[in-house]
């Protein structure tokens, strides 16, 4: 069941893994959606700013050349 009309997404994790970070993110007072879409949000972020960091050290490159 899914939220907010997002798409449901599968992953593969073991059955203890799976139970361990349910009790991880329950005593961190979340979900292990919320969790997982924070982390995917913080390293889709990061590579985004590296992607753009490094499209404007190649203009740099360009201007010089």
């Amino acid at each position: 069941m899914t939220s907010r009309g997002t798409p449901g997404r599968m992953v593969r994790i073991e059955d203890e893994m799976w139970a361990e970070y349910g009790e991880l993110c329950a005593e961190e007072g979340t979900s292990r959606a919320d969790d997982m879409r924070r982390h995917v949000h913080s390293r889709v972020n990061a590579w985004r700013k590296k992607r753009a960091i490094q499209r404007r050290i190649d203009r740099l490159d360009e201007d010089v050349l």
